[in-house]
């Protein structure tokens, strides 16, 4: 088992920043890939960023250019680094993972709690 341990959020004003921090703990040595998940009330949930353990990203439309992916394989920590913020990000942001880039776009294996991200003047 993997557990995933989501911290970071809070309220912004547009424009501001923002860094989420994902923290694996457990059975991570079949990991291979993480991502992070957005889902805003009555939405269903969607893919922001993914990173796989070779450093490789892909990022949704909407986020590109604003939003980093990285992580820090020895403190077992996928980050999320967001600028330029606005309210259509306002959102609970989860962390995933699965084996695979493919397992972690289409149906993540492990899912974190949530940390609900507000942005608003």
């Amino acid at each position: 088992q993997v557990q995933l341990v989501e911290s970071g959020g809070g309220l912004v004003q547009p424009g501001g920043s923002l860094r989420l921090s994902c923290a694996a703990s457990g059975s991570i040595f079949s990991i291979k890939a993480m991502g992070w998940y957005r889902q805003e009330p009555g939405k269903q949930r969607e893919l922001v960023a993914v990173i796989t353990s070779g450093g490789s990203t892909n990022y949704a439309d909407s986020v590109k250019g604003r939003f980093t992916i990285s992580r820090d394989n020895a403190k077992k920590t996928v980050y999320l680094q967001m600028n330029s913020l606005k309210p259509e990000d306002t959102a609970v942001y989860y962390c995933a993972a699965g084996v695979t880039i493919a397992i972690v776009v289409r149906a993540p294996t492990y899912w974190g709690q949530g940390t609900q991200v507000t942005v608003s003047s």
